[in-house]
């Protein structure tokens, strides 16, 4: 068999995850440190794996409806109320999904046809450049700036669209970077996009951990744009539950309508137990949400000190929890000193190219570990550095 003939020419030009590459050696070696994955260290909250637990021991491991249990649904608009002053029809306006990567992929292909363009703001997630190619979408990159803190801007905005363009994915807090988006920004973005046909596709996965004085700001919530945006969003990150693949989306009904069917033929429904505990999650644990984010805040604090002392200069990020630290002084690309690092110190981070060219110059490193490990991380990196210095490494 010629598989290379088989195969689906988009299937087999999509790029591969450069996040796994770095996680999957690092998983072989003794005494590696991995700051590569975007996993919260926090367990669950008990109150949640004992739901969990219960509604197993009671059997109720049943179907659900396709969109969700309707007891969540309602449960997703509460708390997207009371935390962001977002308002949905739980009838008809929420989808719940298998993670938020299943919604951000059924959002692009129940609206992105061939020849279509999505922009994406760089550097971001891996998945969204992928998805659109399966789609035979275009991707439109924006490269965006460090020294506009990897926001993006609405004159870059302006610049990029076309008659073609279909879709604005808007991927803040953004991984890698950690920048947010403030509600001043957001107006500028809403502004240009008033009065168009194009929808914006809004992975607010780290909306509950940003920092300092002002809380998260969804552009849903400014006049105008509920009806041309999806909101995704989910459990894995808030609420320390990664593992159990919950997550949801939520939008204009018609939009809603189509990404359900699509999510009836290839999920049916998300996991049942799953939905049971996210019930409890929303109704239960605001607290260990401010928790999570406040220990997060103290690794963040650390992290970029650390590095701005040892010369590798790194912006304050808002949001998620991830810094971006520039490794351009050391002459080195950003894959190579990755890898050098990797394989000289145990230490494994990503390169910035892993989500997209723009990432050239700046690795992404994690603070989603103890204080332990991270000081321990930083002081091999540190070495790393001296060692690079000295003309050792």
């Amino acid at each position: 068999m010629n598989y290379d003939k088989i195969i689906a020419t988009a299937a087999q030009e999509m790029r591969a995850s450069g996040i796994r590459k770095f996680f999957d050696i690092a998983a072989e070696m003794k005494d590696c440190i991995s700051l590569g994955v975007g996993e919260p260290d926090f367990k669950t909250p008990w109150a949640v794996r004992d739901a969990g637990i219960r509604n197993l021991e009671m059997g109720q491991t049943r179907y659900t409806s396709n969109s969700g249990m309707k007891e969540l649904r309602t449960e997703i608009c509460k708390y997207l109320d009371r935390r962001f002053g977002l308002h949905y029809d739980p009838n008809s306006q929420v989808l719940v999904t298998v993670g938020g990567s299943e919604a951000i992929d059924i959002g692009i292909r129940a609206l992105v046809s061939p020849g279509d363009e999505v922009i994406i703001p760089e550097p971001c997630y891996v998945c969204y450049d992928p998805i659109t190619h399966l789609t035979g979408g275009k991707v439109v990159s924006i490269p965006l700036q460090e020294k506009n803190q990897f926001r993006l801007t609405a004159e870059e905005l302006k610049a990029a669209i076309t008659p073609r363009t279909k879709m604005l994915i808007l991927p803040f807090p953004c991984n890698p970077t950690g920048a947010v988006m403030e509600k001043e920004d957001l107006e500028a973005i809403a502004e240009v996009l008033r009065g168009t046909d194009i929808m914006v596709l809004s992975d607010e996965i780290y909306a509950e951990l940003t920092y300092g004085a002002d809380r998260h700001v969804s552009i849903a919530s400014l006049p105008g744009m509920a009806e041309r945006t999806i909101v995704v969003n989910g459990f894995s990150k808030a609420y320390a539950m990664t593992g159990w693949r919950l997550g949801y989306v939520v939008g204009p009904a018609p939009v809603i309508k189509i990404m359900t069917k699509i999510h009836q033929s290839c999920i049916m429904c998300a996991p049942t137990t799953s939905q049971m505990a996210a019930i409890t999650a929303m109704r239960e644990c605001d607290d260990e949400i401010d928790m999570m984010r406040d220990e997060y805040n103290r690794r963040r604090r650390l992290l970029v000190k650390s590095f701005n002392d040892m010369g590798l200069s790194c912006f304050d990020p808002k949001g998620a929890f991830y810094v971006f630290p520039c490794i351009k002084s050391t002459g080195m690309t950003s894959d190579d000193f990755c890898k050098e690092l990797l394989y000289k110190k145990r230490v494994a981070i990503v390169p910035g190219t892993a989500f997209g060219e723009s990432g050239e110059g700046y690795a992404r490193v994690s603070y989603a570990y103890s204080v332990e490990h991270l000081v321990e991380a930083l002081s091999r990196i540190r070495e790393f550095l001296q060692e690079l210095k000295e003309g050792k490494a």
